[in-house]
């Protein structure tokens, strides 16, 4: 009965996380981020919005235990499972996989390593500096367009925080459409 039990719940959760991941996908899809804010649209640009919109959340699951971070976890999971499927659709060879999706996801460690103080601090110029690194790989396009993801990202950021673990726990997440973000 209790390996039944484990099951359900491992269960409940996966599907909570793909809901939840899935909520963040349609956030990082916002096309003002890719026509305003000049994110690249690339499969490198992509990844780095669905990145950072799943960070938002995992990061938002972490803070309360114990229920937010299985959650999380499983956010994470749907992430690089859907990261899977995917390079499978484009046409990446069975022996390549693992080792796109494990670069995949230490790309996805290492900007959640450089976002995490920077918005717990509230330093909207480390933020900025660490999105112009990740996003346009150093090289950002002319203008405002770091300032303002940065503005996003942090808003997104207390978006999250001010719902209910509740909500989230239940597969329901609300970003905020990205132009009102970067106000």
């Amino acid at each position: 009965m209790a390996g039944w039990l484990g099951l359900r719940r491992r269960g409940r959760h996966e599907r909570v996380g793909f809901e939840l991941y899935g909520a963040a996908v349609a956030a990082a899809r916002d096309p003002y981020l890719y026509t305003a804010l000049h994110v690249p649209d690339t499969l490198d640009g992509r990844f780095d919005m669905v990145g950072l919109h799943a960070f938002l959340l995992i990061d938002r699951l972490t803070a309360e235990p114990p229920q937010g971070p299985p959650v999380a976890q499983a956010v994470f999971d749907a992430m690089f499972s859907d990261m899977d499927v995917n390079l499978r659709e484009m046409g990446v060879g069975d022996l390549s996989v693992g080792k796109k999706v494990r670069a995949m996801w230490e790309a996805f460690h290492g900007r959640a390593a450089a976002y995490t103080p920077a918005l717990r601090a509230g330093d909207a110029e480390a933020l900025t500096a660490a999105l112009v690194r990740n996003v346009w790989r150093g090289a950002p396009p002319d203008g405002e367009s770091p300032a303002r993801l940065a503005r996003v990202a942090t808003a997104q950021h207390r978006t999250l925080a001010a719902q209910p673990l509740a909500d989230l726990a239940a597969g329901r997440a609300r970003y905020l459409p990205a132009m009102e973000a970067a106000r």
